[in-house]
């Protein structure tokens, strides 16, 4: 039986648009690894700049290239830093609202400081300075962009996590001799999903538009990694010439980022009982007697 809150998510036309767009994502990224319609990196002097039509059916760009291949390659490297920034932003998220919510109070206290600190420097700052000292990679995309956006979960489900604690069901589990890790994972973790939810697809969207934009500044993927931002840098200096060709990789990020982002904020409301309750009652039509 399907459950409540995925019947929800897909009755939902936002939470539809963001299936959708994660799902031909990253159904692309997995077809890139078998096929593409022509070798990525493989150029032909003879075919540039050449306009969409059958053997190219989104063009080429100034050295030949397939830009449909260079686009569905492109989708690994987004799905990729997507989804290790998520698992970045995971650990260090719960590990700090864990360690600032359920430990000793001076514990929760120098906990709150490093989280305040650390917030107050944007993610794309922290990425360029890392890049500047180990140079660019997707790794530093990945650390920085999961450690800034896990600091911000932290942030936000810290209240969160604190409210809970005091719950009836929590001290009930407490008192039957459940731990605090035990507690953790069976009662706290699961009442605040939604927010940690909405954060999480955040975090995802945010590391599509770090990467593109960190590889199109060139402190992202190296030139032999296929990427919306390499490609995106490449096609704009060209953009008075061959506008079209740079409408692709900048419409491949834009859909990604919105859908992510509305996909977010679906889950948060079809999780969340209080919020899926007004949405209902907000669309129920009033009955005149």
């Amino acid at each position: 039986m399907t459950p409540r809150w995925l019947r929800a998510l897909w009755g939902s036309g936002t939470g539809r648009f963001g299936i959708v767009v994660a799902l031909v994502i990253a159904l692309t990224a997995v077809v890139s690894l078998f096929w593409t319609p022509f070798d990525p990196l493989s150029t032909d002097l003879r075919d540039r700049w050449a306009t969409p039509s059958w053997p190219h059916l989104l063009g080429t760009d100034g050295t030949g290239r397939d830009i449909l291949s260079l686009i569905m390659a492109g989708a690994r490297t987004t799905v990729f830093v997507s989804v290790g920034a998520a698992i970045v932003a995971t650990v260090v998220g719960i590990a700090l609202a864990a360690l600032g919510a359920l430990t000793a109070r001076w514990l929760r206290e120098t906990v709150a400081v490093l989280v305040d600190i650390l917030i107050a420097f944007p993610v794309l700052l922290i990425a360029m300075m890392i890049s500047s000292v180990w140079g660019g990679s997707l790794w530093v995309v990945i650390w920085s962009v999961g450690i800034g956006f896990g600091v911000n979960i932290a942030r936000v489900t810290r209240p969160e996590l604190r409210r809970v604690q005091q719950s009836d069901f929590v001290l009930a589990g407490r008192a039957s001799g459940l731990t605090p890790a035990q507690n953790l994972v069976q009662h706290l973790l699961p009442n605040v999903a939604p927010v940690f939810i909405v954060q999480l697809s955040w975090s995802m969207a945010v590391a599509v538009l770090a990467e593109a934009g960190l590889s199109y500044l060139g402190f992202g993927a190296s030139v032999v990694e296929p990427s919306w931002g390499i490609l995106l840098a490449d096609l704009q200096r060209y953009i008075a010439v061959h506008p079209l060709s740079v409408v692709w990789p900048g419409l491949a990020i834009t859909l990604t980022v919105l859908g992510l982002n509305l996909l977010g904020d679906s889950l948060r409301e079809a999780t969340d009982p209080t919020l899926a309750h007004r949405s209902a009652e907000v669309h129920t039509p009033e009955v005149v007697a």
